[in-house]
């Protein structure tokens, strides 16, 4: 027999009544009732009230230790009669105890952990340990682990295999930093934590592996953001041989589908996903991330304005730019405080402004009201299938400018007038990405998604067109305005990867250089082949129903890259540094 536990915490119902039980866990609360203390106990597995007679040894025991101390305790287990608890799923019983054990003491708590304590972060992320006994958090690493296992039960029986890929491997220019590390036995040389394992995931496929994948972890040195962690996070990566964009598509799909439905009761996306283009993303949803939980859509109203008398939105046409809004119904009515705090945070995402126009009672109103024509008034009437009582926010500039403050305007419209559907995961794909762009800062022409993407029309594409106007067979899968992964077909043929890395300022030799190994696999036959790879932290996110990344990450570090509790980055001793020919220099 077990020396600490005959059951778990969150076991023992009505039909256990007069058992001899053994229970361990922490001391979760504890309530002095006229003289009779009760008290809960807490484990992995839920709580279970238990109660000491006045005056009793186990009375003495349980007033002198603190909450959260670790206690065996035996005892009967009884009715709690006419005192249930409907909430608890052990709530129609207790355990009357006949023995208390401390097994480790606890000292004065940083903050509670049976109450909402909200303790800031930076005190929670140093005693994590603690953090991660509170009831929500515990729940949402249980429900981590479970996302993971279901995803590999699913992945196996679609076929898939899984594959661990190394950790110390070469750095490559792939977006991100590296995190490198130093060589002993190579002085002056380095190993880099791989951003993802995509060259080896593609060697796999060139070595004969038809279906891979792995819950991978990836190293990058990037700032956090609330759906990103610095430093580390988990992915699902895959990779597939002889496969279109179509069938990558549809086992993700099948997957989503299933481990969404499963793990939640929300409204989930019925296949096949809608699929949107990088372009029409951008133009209908200032986003390439775009959240379809509410319809409110960007249109271009650039023919509506084209013979305009108003003087702004005339230069904007002839200055080659554009002139877009968004329609909400129902605005009409709303204070100047309401429509000052619309401009307001136009100003504040770096924009000049918005204008307003309002129909109401038959009549055009708003800022730039007295612009409009009855002519154009009717084709905006038109345009968005505005109501009596809409209002219309318009801007005018730079077209990718503009797309990007207006993306953001509609999400701050759908938080301030709850415009999203409740308990609902809606997926779609974006399609087309372009293959390059150019960089903000040099102007030079560089890779806008992943380097190893097939470029659409292949060689032929690459010698004779625009490289801004060239498209990839690249993906991105979005959910609820969250991007859970990139994607690509691959590109397997040796000439077009020079020459699309020459478009984009490398010459052959680096390509040998910081690819060699994969660029020489597919000079040896290699097949077509794509693959995504979700972020697992994402996931985890999205169905714990959490805003902020860390809430779904055991450990995870702050936003300045630290781990509190472990103390990490920290110094290395004078012999470290030596054994690996480092020097520090201040």
């Amino acid at each position: 027999m077990n020396i600490y536990r005959t059951h778990n915490c969150g076991e023992l119902r009505a039909s256990d009544l007069g058992k001899q039980v053994r229970l361990s866990g922490w001391l979760h609360r504890k309530r002095d009732l006229g003289g009779m203390l009760f008290a809960t106990l807490r484990d992995n597995y839920g709580i279970t009230q238990i109660l000491s007679e006045p005056g009793s040894e186990c009375e003495k025991i349980l007033s002198s230790v603190r909450v959260e101390s670790v206690v065996t305790v035996e005892g009967e287990v009884i009715s709690r009669g006419e005192n249930i608890n409907k909430n608890m799923p052990t709530g129609e019983i207790e355990v009357k105890l006949s023995k208390v054990i401390v097994q480790s003491s606890a000292e004065v708590l940083p903050f509670q952990v049976a109450d909402d304590d909200n303790a800031p972060e930076t005190t929670r992320l140093t005693y994590r340990f603690l953090d991660l006994r509170r009831e929500k958090l515990h729940a949402n690493i249980l429900l981590r682990s479970k996302i993971i296992s279901e995803i590999r039960r699913r992945m196996t029986d679609m076929g898939f295999v899984e594959f661990q890929t190394p950790i110390l491997t070469s750095s490559s220019p792939e977006g991100a930093r590296d995190y490198l590390v130093p060589s002993r036995l190579y002085p002056g040389k380095f190993y880099a934590l791989p951003q993802a394992p995509q060259q080896f995931k593609q060697l796999l496929m060139v070595s004969g592996f038809d279906k891979y994948f792995q819950i991978a972890p990836c190293f990058r040195d990037e700032d956090a953001r609330a759906d990103r962690s610095p430093g580390e996070f988990y992915q699902l990566d895959i990779e597939m041989s002889f496969v279109t964009q179509d069938e990558i598509f549809a086992a993700l799909e099948k997957l989503f589908i299933g481990l969404f439905s499963d793990l939640s009761d929300w409204k989930v996306t019925s296949p096949v996903f809608p699929r949107i283009t990088y372009a029409d993303a951008i133009a209908k949803y200032g986003s390439d991330k775009p959240d379809l939980r509410f319809a409110l859509e960007i249109e271009d109203l650039g023919d509506i304005f084209a013979e305009t008398s108003f003087s702004l939105f005339r230069d904007t046409l002839e200055a080659g730019h554009s002139i877009r809004g968004l329609c909400v119904d129902g605005l009409a009515d709303k204070s100047r405080k309401f429509y000052k705090e619309i401009e307001d945070f136009v100003k504040e995402q770096g924009g000049k402004g918005v204008a307003t126009v309002q129909f109401k009672d038959g009549e055009v109103k708003g800022s730039i009201g007295k612009h409009v024509s009855e002519a154009e008034s009717a084709a905006l009437r038109e345009r968005f299938n505005a109501k009596d009582g809409s209002a219309l926010f318009i801007m005018a500039g730079e077209t990718d400018s503009i797309a990007k403050l207006l993306g953001q305007l509609r999400l701050k419209l759908a938080d301030i007038l709850d415009l999203r559907e409740k308990n609902s995961y809606r997926f779609c794909w974006i399609v087309d990405f372009p293959m390059f762009e150019k960089d903000e800062e040099t102007g030079e022409i560089i890779f806008s998604h992943n380097p190893f993407s097939m470029p659409q029309g292949g060689l032929e594409a690459l010698n004779n067109m625009d490289p801004l106007e060239i498209k990839a067979y690249q993906y991105d899968i979005v959910c609820n305005g969250i991007e859970l992964s990139s994607g690509a077909i691959r590109n397997h043929l040796p000439e077009i990867m020079y020459r699309a890395f020459e478009i984009a300022g490398y010459d052959r030799s680096v390509v040998d250089d910081k690819f060699g190994g994969m660029i020489q696999a597919f000079k040896y036959g290699a097949p077509p082949h794509g693959g995504i790879a979700p972020g697992v932290d994402r996931i985890a996110m999205l169905l714990a129903n959490e805003q902020n990344i860390r809430e779904v990450i055991a450990f995870p570090l702050n936003q300045n890259a630290q781990d509190l509790m472990m103390r990490a980055p920290s110094t290395v001793t004078e012999k470290q540094l030596k054994e690996l020919h480092l020097k520090i220099v201040e």
